[in-house]
């Protein structure tokens, strides 16, 4: 496991304050602000850490409310909303200064056998084919190199391959708004699911609006074509993954319209099996 990825796993292992209100720390991201995916993956693990361990998280729905202070611990309420004989759900509010930044809504589900199909896993090449992420980054000239030592500083812990030229990469004329990309930890996890859930949260906000860029031939934040944040977010967990395996997350955008920006998309694990679903919206505005 690298050193990038152990302080990944200290990340999002939160310290309980009381029975119910966990405290995380933040760190910077590639923009001014505490990354999403970070602040989704610390509140499903303090909502995790108040259900039995023979539930598992089968869906997520949040909010983003306010950019994160990447200066300020973060500290997070849970509300225990419901124990059924099937079914666990939680909320988890985030709270920074004393103002809510982020809400969640977690559900979580004893195992039990019931109907099975999925949509098949569209073609995509073998990811050990595809350069790394420092491979396709240092090959761009048009990219300033404090933006790629901040791309490649997020992503140190997850080894994240582009299937095509990323919106950054190729830009100025529409693309078709489909982005796929393979990714993976840096490193072997334990066998505890939860955390596979977490660290695929955290990946799953870092390229699901791609699509809307490509749509529209925006290179993104990167270049300064668009200004951007994720608004909403939601996953539905299908079935058992690896987080620290290869996944495909096959993403697309339907729609843009009024400053925002649909991205859905599917994650497969490598032999085609259907693990997750996710839908995002964010805003996407032209600068003036």
């Amino acid at each position: 496991m690298n050193e990038a990825l152990n302080d990944l796993l200290d990340l999002l292992d939160l310290e309980q304050i009381e029975e119910n209100i966990f405290r995380g720390q933040s760190r910077s991201a590639v923009v001014p602000r505490v990354f999403g995916g970070q602040v989704a993956a610390q509140a499903l693990v303090a909502a995790g850490r108040t259900v039995p361990a023979d539930r598992h998280a089968h869906s997520l729905h949040a909010y983003f409310l306010r950019p994160g202070d990447p200066g300020a611990p973060i500290v997070y309420n849970v509300e225990r909303i419901r124990d059924g004989r099937s079914f666990t759900t939680r909320r988890a509010v985030a709270v920074q200064h004393g103002r809510p930044i982020f809400t969640l809504s977690a559900s979580f589900q004893l195992y039990e056998d019931g109907l099975d199909h999925q949509t098949p896993m569209p073609p995509a090449p073998d990811p050990e084919t595809l350069p790394t992420s420092a491979e396709r980054l240092r090959g761009y000239d048009h990219l300033p190199a404090t933006v790629v030592e901040k791309f490649l500083e997020a992503r140190e812990a997850i080894d994240l391959r582009y299937v095509e030229e990323p919106p950054f990469g190729k830009f100025g004329e529409p693309r078709d708004p489909h982005s796929q990309v393979w990714f993976r930890t840096n490193g072997k996890l334990d066998d505890d699911p939860l955390l596979h859930v977490v660290l695929a949260t955290y990946v799953s906000d870092m390229t699901l609006l791609d699509s809307v860029l490509l749509a529209h031939g925006r290179g993104g934040w990167a270049v300064g074509d668009v200004v951007g944040a994720s608004l909403d977010h939601a996953m539905w967990f299908h079935r058992p993954f690896r987080a620290d395996e290869w996944l495909l997350y096959d993403q697309e955008s339907p729609s843009a319209f009024g400053g925002r920006g649909l991205g859905q998309a599917r994650i497969y694990t490598q032999d085609g099996s259907l693990a997750i679903s996710v839908i995002q919206e964010g805003v996407v505005r032209v600068p003036r």
